[in-house]
């Protein structure tokens, strides 16, 4: 019956260790994925804002294929060129402003800011 009670105490107490560690580890600091679709030959965003750490995911929707770059200090890039229902990954390392178009399709441009 010692046995029994104490693995129980002690379940109980490793339950209540961990939901009290998990309560305490802050979200903070944990990046964050974005998406923008691209339909209609344009970006469903004009602007997004985001924080360092984080990625967007750009999404093609159009019967055609995108290619996403930017020349931008703050963030230079060149995802390359992807079909319909493909989808390429950037993440912003440092805060700027970055502008993003599409080298296929040049009317094709939005912003990303990029806080700390």
């Amino acid at each position: 019956m010692k046995k029994i009670l104490s693995s129980r105490l002690s379940c109980g107490a490793l339950r209540l260790v961990l939901t009290a560690a998990m309560i305490a580890v802050p979200a903070v600091g944990s990046a964050a994925e974005h998406v923008v679709s691209q339909k209609g030959k344009a970006f469903n965003v004009k602007t997004l804002k985001v924080k360092v750490g984080d990625a967007v995911k750009f999404v093609n929707e159009d019967p055609f294929s995108h290619n996403v770059f930017s020349l931008s200090a703050a963030k230079n890039f060149d995802l390359g060129t992807y079909p319909q229902g493909g989808a390429k990954s950037v993440t912003f390392d440092k805060p700027g402003t970055v502008e993003v178009e599409c080298a296929i399709h040049p009317d094709m441009q939005m912003v990303v800011e990029v806080a700390k």
